[in-house]
């Protein structure tokens, strides 16, 4: 990884990237079952929580690039800098447990996407989005970082296409559409799913990896206008990452909305069939795929993410085949044994939820302390924006177990 504090200046264009790695995990399985859900059972009337959770993200995935770059450092390295050795160990445990959460979810969404596609048992499935994301992660290995963003942000652009395909067949009344951007509820249930839409929106491991993209890619640069100007292009990135990554938030709950009203939309395969029978097969088949991008990037990004984690916490590094095996194996036995993959998806959602307080706190309290951050420490309005938005995620996260175990 390069730490160079010397790059020469490029484009600001050059510069964006790192951003579009982080929000695959605004746009991984986990949300493609929460948006769906969302419309199927209320139509239009969640949208605006999709735009909140996106301006939350937002603010969270830049404060987590405003780390790396600022103090050379990433959130893991950050954070276990401050630590002594067993305490160190129990939190690394924890961001371990969530890293292979995140895979269980990924590597499941992909098997699920290739049943769908091929027939192929989810197993084999399973297997092959592992082998698939390994090779992935073997790009940004071999031939540098920013070849990995390219493929990881045309796999973006994948994604969105299969899940706003169906706009070219029906597009959604504009009316309703306004309508579902003014906050409001239709019952207790509508206030008990836009808080767990809200809650699974922001990813640990998208939180600790992005100080280490944006660290790797631009250096630890002085303070100064370098300084400022890749800050100023960070936001841009970060702005544009999100809006993209809500975009396809949205058509997912809008494909829903239009298409899959008062049917049992359960699965994810539920959710294919739907689109297959309102729309036509040619157009489900863009989700599917759109699916299969999602599982495929969002594992890739996950595997990174874990690696980056145990580098900061553990000062070591493991190879990559070994990590991946290691990482792979809980989603292969959970597939092996016939779990039901859409539950096995939420559940795997509600582990990501306990290390939310654990990456977005600390990120919050690091960002806002001036010997660390210089002149670049945050805004006194931003810090308490910031300590607003971590503690209502971590809290919605409590609701999201709450109704996870209960429901």
């Amino acid at each position: 990884m390069s730490h160079d504090t010397q790059t020469p200046p490029k484009t600001g264009w050059y510069l964006l990237g790192p951003a579009f790695v982080a929000a695959i995990a605004y746009v991984d399985p986990g949300n493609v079952a929460a948006n769906v859900s969302a419309g199927a059972q209320f139509g239009f009337l969640l949208l605006w929580v999709i735009v909140v959770a996106n301006v939350m993200a937002g603010l969270v995935q830049y404060l987590s690039a405003k780390l790396g770059l600022v103090t050379g450092r990433s959130l893991p390295e950050a954070v276990g800098a401050q630590m002594n050795r067993p305490a160190r160990l129990a939190y690394w445990v924890q961001a371990e447990v969530v890293a292979m959460a995140t895979d269980v979810a990924e590597v499941i969404g992909g098997a699920v996407a290739l049943h769908i596609l091929f027939r192929l048992p989810l197993l084999l499935g399973g297997l092959i989005t592992g082998v698939v994301s390994l090779l992935l992660l073997g790009i940004q290995d071999r031939r540098g970082q920013r070849l990995f963003e390219h493929v990881i942000t045309g796999m973006l652009v994948v994604i969105a296409i299969g899940f706003t395909a169906s706009f070219f067949v029906a597009t959604p009344p504009p009316d309703e559409v306004i309508g579902g951007l003014l906050p409001q509820f239709r019952g207790t249930e509508s206030v008990l799913l836009a808080a767990a839409m809200l809650g699974a929106t922001v990813m640990p491991h998208a939180v600790y990896l992005h100080s280490g993209l944006a660290r790797d890619r631009h250096g630890h640069p002085d303070p100064g206008p370098r300084r400022r100007r890749l800050l100023r292009v960070t936001r841009w990135d970060v702005g544009l990452a999100m809006v993209v990554a809500g975009a396809v938030n949205a058509a997912m709950l809008l494909v829903a909305a239009l298409n899959m009203q008062g049917r049992d939309t359960g699965s994810i395969e539920d959710a294919y069939a739907a689109v297959r029978d309102t729309v036509n097969p040619t157009i489900a088949v863009f989700f599917a795929i759109g699916l299969l991008a999602s599982g495929l990037a969002s594992s890739s990004v996950g595997a990174y993410a874990g690696a980056m984690i145990m580098q900061g916490l553990l000062y070591r590094s493991v190879p990559m085949l070994a990590r991946r095996l290691v990482t792979l194996t809980p989603a292969l036995v959970i597939l092996a044994c016939g779990l039901d993959p859409t539950r096995t998806l939420v559940l795997s959602q509600v582990v990501l939820s306990f290390g939310i307080p654990f990456a977005l706190l600390p990120l919050v309290r690091l960002t806002s302390d001036r010997t660390m951050m210089g002149v670049d420490v945050n805004h006194r309005l931003t810090t308490a924006v910031g300590w607003v938005v971590g503690v209502l995620i971590s809290l919605l996260n409590v609701v999201l177990i709450y109704l996870t175990v209960t429901g």
